[in-house]
């Protein structure tokens, strides 16, 4: 059980106390990582191609043409990043596990297994049809490991959801493998997207991704109180008028929709939900009103330096930010698990 201090945290109506400081250094990092996402890549660009690529797409430089085309791959990491935090905070909340994250969940991995059965039996190219199956895989598999992670004494602990998503992730791993083998032409055109990468972005991927992050997130802002008060204790959060059932089911839909969705796009790229929500929570603390928008930040800070430091590494090519946030963040989440002792929120 939560200590009164942890409990005070949720419902106190006053702003963190370094909520300014925190939101003032996660914008600069965001400006410093759109910068950099815009010079920095194969080819490096002088400060008047980068000057040109923003305000004069027509000079004919080649350097202006490389800024103005990774513009929408900067826009579109962010939003994919801020998706991905969103998304992670809320499976935190909902399962009150401190290290849940839709790649840890397996959430990612139904995603996967849907969007390669779709390519393999329903010929599937478009990134439209790749979110309703990623979408449909992702909420299957949240459901499975939910129900799975359920059974037996004391429900849905952190530690059973933890070894549910494994072993869920683990199997429907095999499954993929079993589609894509017999099949050459389903592990060429599935084997970019596995890895994960903002590299395909355009503008309309963001199109297509706009309406998704903004029901997402609208969902997400509006449960905030709700699941602050949930996280109490669901007798208490009943008492205060909170439905938990329908609550935690609508947050979890946000959750899938936001990663889902984000997966269709750019293959499943894991631990930034983790990350970000997790740094965000050590500063400010567990309410939601102010983690889930910052974890948005943070989240698309995360993933787009990261996109960043996978081209600087992979030069003259790129190395996939999957890849990266994966190196970065495996490490994490085994010092998290040690530290935490895997304990409920």
């Amino acid at each position: 059980m939560n200590s009164l201090a942890d409990k005070k945290q949720y419902v106190s109506p006053q702003v963190p106390k370094y909520f300014t400081s925190v939101l003032v250094v996660g914008l600069v990092l965001l400006g410093i990582s759109v910068i950099a996402s815009l010079v920095f890549g194969s080819r490096p660009v002088s400060l008047q191609e980068f000057m040109n690529g923003l305000f004069s797409p027509e000079a004919d430089s080649y350097g202006a043409s490389v800024v103005e085309k990774r513009i929408p791959r900067t826009i579109f990491s962010m939003m994919c990043g801020a998706a991905l935090g969103v998304s992670g905070s809320l499976m935190q909340a909902v399962t009150r596990n401190p290290i849940a994250d839709p790649s840890i969940l397996g959430v990612n991995m139904g995603a996967a297994l849907f969007v390669v059965a779709g390519i393999a039996f329903f010929n599937i190219s478009t990134s439209g049809q790749y979110i309703w199956f990623a979408l449909s895989g992702a909420l299957l598999t949240s459901i499975l490991v939910f129900g799975v992670g359920s059974m037996g004494r004391g429900g849905a602990t952190p530690l059973k959801l933890l070894l549910a998503g494994a072993a869920t992730s683990a199997a429907l791993s095999s499954l993929v493998i079993a589609i894509m083998i017999p099949r050459s032409y389903v592990m060429d055109q599935f084997r970019f997207w596995q890895v994960g990468s903002v590299g395909v972005a355009d503008w309309g991927s963001i199109q297509t991704f706009i309406p998704f992050l903004v029901v997402g997130f609208f969902i997400a802002v509006v449960s905030a109180s709700a699941l602050n008060a949930m996280a109490l204790g669901d007798e208490l959060a009943t008492g205060l008028g909170v439905k938990t059932s329908t609550l935690r089911l609508i947050a979890a839909i946000a959750a899938v929709l936001l990663c889902g969705a984000t997966t269709a796009l750019v293959g499943p790229i894991g631990f930034v939900g983790l990350l970000a929500t997790h740094v965000i929570r050590l500063v400010l603390g567990s309410n939601l009103r102010y983690l889930i928008p910052m974890s948005a930040l943070a989240g698309a800070v995360v993933l787009t330096i990261s996109d960043v430091f996978g081209r600087l590494i992979g030069r003259p090519g790129e190395l996939e930010v999957g890849v990266v946030t994966a190196f970065i963040g495996a490490p994490i989440l085994i010092i998290l698990a040690m530290k935490a002792k895997v304990r409920s929120l």
